[in-house]
């Protein structure tokens, strides 16, 4: 596709790819555009981005670091959504400003992460991922639930159907028992099999922390022992999403989501 603005852009498939996945990953920084699009350079990925930006099909913001500098990120344009026919999602701000103790672009950038790790790991190690969906709405009318994420994947051992919960410890433990309990009544309903296919799905609780995922798992443990695992999200930044990391409600042994990586 050819866009002219001004100046001739080639749109490439892989850029429209990027601008696409936008509406579900609603920000990005570079290192995830390059995961989520397939750039096999950090060279070429910062060029498309600066291309994009320039000529209008995304929005660029920055985030402070830990170490005092600045990180860029990118979102959907009404141009770019438009481009793609994908709704408008992500933060809605000027160009070009800095994102001050943004809570939503922190979340998102952590929700994120977790999908970079699951492809990666899933290239490496020759499974397929399916499918990898966010929330705009509960996933059922009858119960008031809205996951951060959902995703499938396929390999020997068979599919795998989860639902991912990312907390960064703003969420008291009470708000957290109850979403527990909603996890459960749409567990037994057939709202999950009728919407997605499958007769059974996991929740993966991720703790910004090991102590924050050891509180959050001896709560969950008081409501249920099915469905829940859990990880810090530490382990999975130094080990990977498919490594043997995670915890049942009450059982002490790290264990793999997929038993032939155990």
């Amino acid at each position: 596709m050819r866009w002219n603005n001004g100046r001739g852009i080639v749109i490439q498939e892989r850029d429209q790819h990027l601008l696409h996945e936008l509406a579900t990953f609603r920000v990005v920084d570079r290192e995830q555009a390059k995961v989520i699009a397939g750039f096999g350079s950090t060279t070429r990925v910062n060029t498309r981005l600066l291309v994009l930006t320039r000529s209008g099909f995304l929005k660029r913001f920055f985030l402070g670091t830990t170490a005092g500098g600045a990180k860029a990120l990118y979102s959907l344009s009404q141009k770019g959504a438009q481009l793609v026919g994908v709704p408008l999602r992500g933060p809605q701000r000027r160009g070009d400003m800095a994102l001050v103790g943004d809570r939503f672009v922190k979340h998102q950038l952590a929700v994120n992460d977790m999908y970079c790790s699951l492809k990666v790991g899933a290239v490496k190690r020759g499974i397929t991922l399916n499918r990898w969906m966010g929330f705009q709405k509960s996933v059922a009318p009858q119960v008031e639930l809205i996951p951060d994420a959902y995703f499938e994947t396929e390999s020997a051992a068979g599919k795998l159907a989860a639902f991912l919960e990312l907390d960064l410890g703003t969420e008291s433990l009470r708000v957290l028992r109850e979403k527990a309990r909603r996890y459960l009544q749409y567990a037994i309903s057939d709202d999950f099999r009728n919407e997605f296919d499958h007769d059974r799905f996991r929740v993966l609780v991720v703790a910004h922390s090991e102590r924050r995922m050891r509180s959050i798992r001896e709560m969950v443990a008081s409501v249920t022992e099915k469905l829940f695992w859990f990880a810090s999200l530490e382990a999975i930044k130094q080990h990977g999403l498919l490594a043997p990391l995670w915890l049942r409600p009450k059982s002490d042994e790290r264990i793999a989501l997929i038993p032939e990586l155990q």
